[in-house]
């Protein structure tokens, strides 16, 4: 066993370093794919993620392949990568027993890191790629595939609010020391955002599509949640006090007193809504903690999220009659942060199993040594090696989300507009009882816009 031990360490970290992304963090690797996706070849990264998709992390790369496809304005492509995405959620939720593969991945963990075991994203990512292809589907025309992956994407975020609630007793359960000060460090710097599930940039999409296509009462549910979510937006204010005037909601007069009147428009009037997207969420960073059992060193390395930085510098849409400053409606920094608050529990659960194995295997290669006390224990030396090296944070999430999203929504008079967000510009045409919907998206040195107009309900 001790002669054989560096050898059998040394194949289980080099097939481990393959696997898990050890020579190069995840978000090491997708720093070119956010490169790319600031400069003027946005879907230059698209080769190199296809391949990836038969992969463990196929969901992943699915997710990444299919927005940047959706930043770089190719929404067919968008769609195919994102079905693929949603597919693999599917196969998981279908997966009454663990396969033999998946018995494989975990036993693997608990030996290497999580990076084995294959991607399956938090609650948040999976709405957010129902609300991105809802998008996809509209902005292509196709009212009735958009409505299906908006009535998905709330069927998800309630969803997501009952297997929370489900689990708050065995987190209470789990909690220790450690637990509490680091889950108590990431609730000061999530705000006042308090869990990752509940988007209100998710309701608010779906809302405003919901309204777009004629269901103004599922409309008003949806701007009413996202206002409780996320309350002080003054655009989202307006579309619930205009909402529940048209529809004689009972509540008109209490959002009438809170909100003001509702803005209405005229004759001639058209819509415009835009959609902002500011920046890339925040990566996880490791956190790596050495000690020892028994004489033996051993690491804890754990994710976290380091400070989310400044927010983007204010921007405004100009070339109207005055200008429009987008409102922030989600903050998904925080959104990420509240996700691995939830997960701590069981990760450190997981960690502390894996400690535990490595602890034995170390000790099983030197019980089996009978080398004589003075005398250099490669294999005891290679096993505390291994210990340390294979213990690699688990890193992965979606990093082509944005950090921020923002709204802004006014009614215009008919016409042609030259209007300028940052260092893009666009042309955009209002049409009387239309809605010209307005999707920027900044990933920093670049902005893009995409634009539709569609007949509306509101007039």
């Amino acid at each position: 066993m001790s002669q054989r031990a560096p050898v059998l360490m040394t194949a289980l970290f080099l097939g481990g370093c393959a696997m898990g992304g050890f020579f190069m963090s995840y978000p090491a690797q997708m720093a070119q794919v956010k490169q790319a996706l600031s400069g003027p070849t946005p879907l230059s990264p698209l080769t190199q993620m296809s391949s990836e998709l038969s992969g463990k992390d196929g969901l992943l790369y699915a997710q990444e392949a299919g927005r940047v496809a959706q930043i770089g304005g190719d929404f067919k492509a968008s769609q195919d990568y994102y079905r693929s995405a949603i597919a693999a959620y599917a196969k998981f939720d279908d997966q009454a027993t663990v396969s033999l593969s998946n018995l494989g991945a975990n036993a693997g963990s608990l030996v290497l890191n999580d990076n084995v075991i294959p991607y399956r994203g938090p609650g948040f990512e999976r709405v957010m790629l129902h609300q991105y292809q809802a998008l996809n589907y509209l902005i292509q025309y196709d009212f009735e595939g958009a409505l299906v992956e908006v009535r998905r994407a709330n069927e998800l975020q309630a969803q997501e609010q009952k297997r929370y609630e489900k689990s708050k007793e065995s987190v209470k359960a789990m909690a220790n020391g450690t637990v509490d000060s680091e889950i108590n460090r990431l609730e000061q710097q999530a705000g006042q955002v308090t869990s990752s599930f509940l988007n209100a940039y998710s309701y608010y999409t779906t809302g405003l599509i919901h309204e777009l296509l004629g269901e103004e009462n599922d409309a008003f549910i949806d701007y009413r949640k996202a206002a409780q979510i996320l309350p002080g937006n003054p655009y989202l204010e307006q579309d619930l006090v205009r909402l529940a005037k048209k529809l004689a909601m009972p509540q008109y007069e209490e959002f009438k007193d809170r909100f003001g009147d509702a803005i209405l428009p005229g004759q001639q009037d058209g819509q415009l809504v835009l959609l902002l997207e500011r920046d890339f969420v925040l990566a996880k960073q490791p956190l790596t903690v050495p000690f020892t059992i028994s004489g033996n060193w051993q690491t804890v390395s754990l994710p976290t999220y380091g400070s989310s930085g400044p927010a983007p510098q204010p921007l405004s849409l100009m070339g109207l009659d005055t200008p429009l400053q987008p409102a922030t409606i989600t903050n998904i920094d925080a959104l990420a942060i509240n996700a691995l608050k939830e997960d701590l529990p069981a990760l450190l659960i997981r960690q502390a199993a894996r400690v535990y194995a490595k602890s034995e295997l170390t000790r099983g290669v030197e019980s089996q040594s009978k080398k004589r006390r003075d005398e250099f224990d490669g294999a005891a030396v290679a096993m505390q090696i291994f210990n340390v090296l294979s213990e690699q944070a688990d890193l992965r999430s979606w990093l082509t989300l944005p950090k921020q999203a923002q709204i802004g929504r006014r009614f215009l008079p008919e016409g042609d507009y030259s209007v300028t967000l940052g260092n893009a510009s666009r042309n955009i045409e209002i049409r009387p009882g239309q809605t010209t919907l307005v999707w920027a998206i900044d990933t920093g040195s670049n902005i893009r816009f995409y634009s539709i107009n569609i007949k509306s309900k509101w007039n």
